[in-house]
C-alpha cells in the first residue's frame, strides 16, 4: 500500500506536484495527501488571492480524491515529519524552488528524518 504526501504552497502552479503524486499512487491501494504548512503568524485568508488559492487546492483535492490538510506551525520540518508518521506516508513529493541554498539543507534534513519510512522525491 502506498500513501503519498504532496507538500504544496498556496501557488496554483502546485497542480503539477499533485498530478505527480497522483501518478506515483498509480491506482494502487492507498491515499493521496495534499499538505500545506503555514507559519502561525501567516494570514492564511488575509487576502482574496489566498482564499482563491485555498479554494483551488480544495478543488484539486476533490478532483484527485485526495485529503487536503492545512496546518499552522512555526516548525515546518517537524510538522511534516509528524504528518509522515501520523498518515503512514510511503512517498513524499516536494517541489524545487529558487531558494536552493536553504532549501537543500531543509530537504536533506527532512530526508534524513523520514528515510526509514518514506521515499522523498523533489520535482524540478
Amino acid at each position: 500500500m502506498k500513501n503519498v504526501m504532496v507538500c504544496v504552497t498556496q501557488q496554483k502552479t502546485c497542480d503539477r506536484l499533485i498530478r505527480y503524486g497522483h501518478e506515483v499512487l498509480d491506482g494502487q491501494e492507498g491515499e493521496l495527501f495534499i499538505i500545506h504548512v503555514a507559519p502561525k503568524d501567516f494570514k492564511i485568508l488575509g487576502s482574496s488571492e489566498e482564499g482563491e488559492a485555498l479554494d483551488y487546492l480544495y478543488g484539486k483535492a476533490i478532483e484527485y480524491g485526495a485529503n487536503l490538510t492545512v496546518v499552522r506551525s512555526n516548525n515546518i520540518l517537524e510538522t511534516l515529519v509528524d504528518l509522515v508518521d501520523k498518515n503512514q506516508i510511503t512517498h513524499v513529493i516536494l517541489g524545487q524552488s529558487g531558494q536552493v541554498k536553504n532549501e537543500d539543507n531543509l530537504i536533506n534534513r527532512f530526508r534524513e528524518k523520514i528515510c526509514q519510512q518514506a521515499e522523498l522525491t523533489v520535482v524540478p
